[in-house]
């Protein structure tokens, strides 16, 4: 199906209205998954043509997503990663895990961004960070695109490793998110120290209902683990 090509108009925007100098597109990847860390890309391009056929990760092959996030690292200005872990999760909720995996990503870029171009609805990052939030972002703003293309890329990778550990689950195929093969592997054998323990899917699996987490916030998580970091000036 075709589709438009992404643009740099929403950082253009940006840089006409508020001053902004340098803009960062952030993308997530794990949000629906069962195991493995929520990843979070931070992505600065500044208003260069960017890659052909760049557009969101889901709307590519693994391929030729794979292909091009290898184009990608080396075409950013900068590009970081932050993670936030299971247990994290569980103990946070995904909001506050989604804000902390990519506070790990800004904070590890070598140039800090004077706004954010943020992929939905909501804001998740909040102050003191300047943010526009764009739906369908990883579609239509170039830096949110290439954002997407390499969290999904670094994530799969990542849980592919992870999966080595534990071959029933089969993480190299679903990514850790819900597929026949990686339920009929939690009932069997139960949940991994890589899943969420807070999440509802337990609740399907009556002989592992018993290790189900409340979700009970106490604490801050530091930034201090967490945050990947790639550029090429």
């Amino acid at each position: 199906m075709p589709y438009e090509p992404p643009t740099h108009s929403v950082e253009r925007s940006l840089r006409a209205t508020t001053g902004a100098k340098v803009v960062a597109g952030v993308d997530e990847v794990g949000r629906g998954a069962w195991a493995g860390p929520v990843t979070v890309c931070a992505a600065i391009t500044g208003l260069r043509r960017p890659p052909e056929g760049l557009t969101d990760s889901k709307l590519l092959t693994p391929k030729r997503r794979t292909e091009l996030a290898g184009v990608l690292e080396g075409w950013v200005t900068s590009y970081a990663l932050g993670h936030a872990s299971p247990q994290e999760i569980d103990r946070m909720g995904m909001t506050a895990a989604l804000r902390l995996a990519a506070l790990r990503a800004l904070e590890v870029l070598p140039l800090r961004p004077d706004a954010v171009i943020l992929d939905g609805k909501h804001n998740y990052l909040g102050a003191p960070w300047m943010v526009r939030t764009v739906i369908k972002g990883d579609q239509s703003c170039v830096a949110v695109a290439a954002a997407s293309v390499i969290a999904k890329v670094r994530r799969d990778a990542m849980m592919a490793e992870l999966g080595a550990g534990c071959p029933d689950f089969e993480f190299v195929d679903n990514a850790g998110y819900p597929s026949p093969v990686h339920r009929a592997a939690l009932e069997e054998l139960g949940p991994t120290e890589h899943h969420r323990m807070s999440w509802a899917y337990l609740d399907a699996l009556p002989r592992w209902q018993h290790l189900k987490r409340e979700r009970i916030v106490t604490e801050t998580v530091s930034l201090e683990s967490g945050g990947q970091l790639g550029f090429d000036f």
